[in-house]
């Protein structure tokens, strides 16, 4: 489970400030997949790094009682300067798995070829999303952070695959996916929420989400 209980969150911007979260409540069961819609610059990203812990509300308590993932993108924990193989293998064992199956499912995952021997820093964005996105799939997690969706990537056989291992881990895991594009979330989430101006309104169905998120995006 993941909970927020009564957590507020806000910017000071140089001129204002900016709220992202007021007072919000919400859980996220195990089983119950959740998409949030959320117009661009209202905080999806620093939702879903509170969500993981990479940043702490100003008021109120995050409670988490299972396994939940760095959100697909970040770069936190993968070092630059060393390769896939160096970087798959090093998270492997920060998280107790074993390296070889790691490494193994990223090579076959990103379809990276010889630039999975080559430093990450010489990678296209495209390139570190995809290695990124493959060793979060990797890692045994309850609930996946994921923030805009699937990776811009112009691999049709990385993203096929990629959509297929998704699917399949929605059977036994939860997966928590953030956008401002409805579409986005239609083959992922069986609840819904909107971002909206602090406030985080749970619907039991997408539909009824975006409801809200047309009349206030669009009307």
């Amino acid at each position: 489970m993941l909970e927020f209980d009564n957590v507020s969150k806000s910017f000071w911007t140089g001129t204002q400030r900016k709220v992202i979260l007021e007072r919000v409540s919400f859980r996220v069961e195990l089983g119950n997949s959740l998409g949030i819609l959320a117009p661009n610059g209202t905080g999806k990203t620093t939702l879903i790094n509170m969500m993981a812990g990479l940043e702490k509300p100003d008021e109120g308590v995050i409670r988490r009682d299972c396994r939940i993932s760095f959100p697909l993108g970040f770069m936190g924990g993968v070092v630059n300067k060393h390769n896939a193989v160096e970087n798959s293998r090093y998270i492997a064992r920060l998280y107790g798995l074993d390296p070889d199956y790691v490494e193994a499912f990223c090579r076959w995952l990103c379809n990276l070829g010889e630039y999975f021997e080559q430093p990450l820093g010489t990678y296209s964005s495209g390139m570190r999303s995809r290695f990124t996105f493959a060793l979060m799939l990797a890692l045994d997690f309850d609930i996946y952070l994921i923030d805009e969706g699937m990776p811009s990537s112009t691999d049709v056989e990385f993203n096929k695959k990629a959509g297929e291992v998704l699917r399949e881990r929605l059977r036994t895991t939860t997966i928590v996916i953030v956008s401002h594009q409805p579409q986005v979330l239609e083959k992922f989430a069986r609840s819904a929420a909107v971002l909206l101006n602090g406030k985080l309104y749970m619907f039991d169905t997408l539909e009824e989400a975006k409801q809200l998120y047309d009349y206030q995006t669009q009307g």
